[in-house]
């Protein structure tokens, strides 16, 4: 009678919990969206004005946003440590990010471990599948110039020159940085399957915790963003101008982030939302490679990027054995890096949504009474 007593009442205490989260979260969503918006209206003479000082404020509120999202999950317990090469340093280089993907807590996972990496959160352009454009983050993506792809081959060539013409009109306009994608193109537990089967007709390897990852993007992304240089690879040497006339290098690096959870369970937006699973470590392992060592020809290319999904297969396996990932080629350890998050910043970017919001919620109904 002890034990089940006890059990209700730890029951009893995650459900409580659990919507006490969902109402401030949805709260939260109802006052920092609608005035990110609302100030973004207000600020639309400046960007006739001066766009780069727009786009800059901008790139500020859309930190702050996803700051939101992360604090969600780090009040629960959820926290990063990090493995690899330290990406800090380069975060005013131009890069483009490839990350394995299990679950829709990737996104939030990214939003978290980017939020100390200076100015890349408000710099970068995210790839995700058209559906996230009808959740309550939609709008906000919208705004700052993410791109929303639609999957499947009956959409690919047709998507596939919608992103490059989006990269043209807005990743140098809006001084764009970093760009995140995944080229699994799906979830590991959708595609995995599929993908064995594709890799057992051509020969290729078989995987288990990672997908064979698709060309299509990538392969836009660098014939757009990089100059391709006489030896079939990727360079930056010879530079684009943005609309200001400001040359800008173009990318500089890949860099690659392996994602991987405890006992290889996935952490998905419910979990960051309602807090039921315990405090969990997720880990994030970078390696970076220069521009110039990527090809650019799509055969090569293919073969470059399957050889990243190889890697990050032999990275995962490891980790999963041994609970740590390998460390360098030279080196006896990997050393972990906690990521940390200042919790008083954190509270104030609440503070200042939530106070938005209520002096919105005045300034509309003012001008309702104005008006009526």
């Amino acid at each position: 009678m002890a034990q089940l007593l006890d059990g209700a009442s730890k029951l009893g205490w995650i459900l409580l919990k659990s919507v006490t989260r969902f109402v401030f979260m949805f709260f939260n969503n109802c006052v920092a969206i609608p005035s990110y918006c609302m100030y973004l209206i207000l600020l639309q003479p400046l960007r006739i004005w001066d766009s780069s000082t727009f786009w800059h404020i901008e790139g500020v509120m859309f930190k702050w946003l996803l700051a939101m999202v992360s604090s969600w999950g780090w009040i629960a317990g959820y926290t990063v440590t990090e493995w690899g090469d330290d990406v800090r340093p380069f975060s005013e280089d131009e890069a483009m990010v490839i990350v394995n993907h299990q679950s829709t807590g990737d996104v939030c996972t990214l939003m978290m471990c980017l939020q100390n990496k200076g100015t890349v959160v408000r710099k970068m352009m995210w790839l995700m599948d058209h559906v996230f454009k009808y959740t309550n983050f939609g709008l906000v993506s919208l705004i700052h110039g993410d791109f929303f792809i639609r999957q499947g081959k009956a959409h690919r060539d047709k998507q596939l020159f919608y992103l490059k013409d989006h990269l043209d009109k807005y990743y140098h306009s809006r001084d764009r940085k970093w760009i995140v994608l995944f080229p699994e193109g799906g979830f590991l537990r959708k595609r995995r399957e599929t993908s064995q089967t594709f890799a057992k007709k051509n020969s290729l390897p078989h995987l288990i915790h990672v997908t064979l990852p698709r060309l299509g993007a990538t392969h836009v992304i660098l014939k757009t963003l990089s100059a391709q240089q006489e030896n079939g690879s990727v360079g930056s040497e010879s530079g684009t101008q943005n609309q200001t006339g400001i040359k800008r290098r173009g990318l500089q690096w890949v860099i690659d982030v392996t994602i991987a959870y405890p006992k290889a369970k996935p952490m998905d937006i419910q979990t960051w939302i309602f807090g039921y699973r315990p405090p969990t470590v997720t880990h994030v392992h970078y390696r970076m490679y220069p521009i110039k060592e990527v090809p650019v020809e799509a055969e090569v290319l293919t073969d470059w990027l399957y050889q990243r999904f190889v890697e990050k297969e032999e990275l995962l396996a490891h980790f999963y054995d041994t609970g740590a990932f390998p460390p360098p080629e030279g080196q006896k350890e990997e050393v972990p890096r906690p990521m940390t998050l200042d919790p008083v910043w954190l509270c104030m970017i609440q503070l200042i949504a939530f106070v938005s919001g209520f002096v919105w919620l005045i300034v509309l109904q003012y001008l309702y009474c104005c008006l009526y």
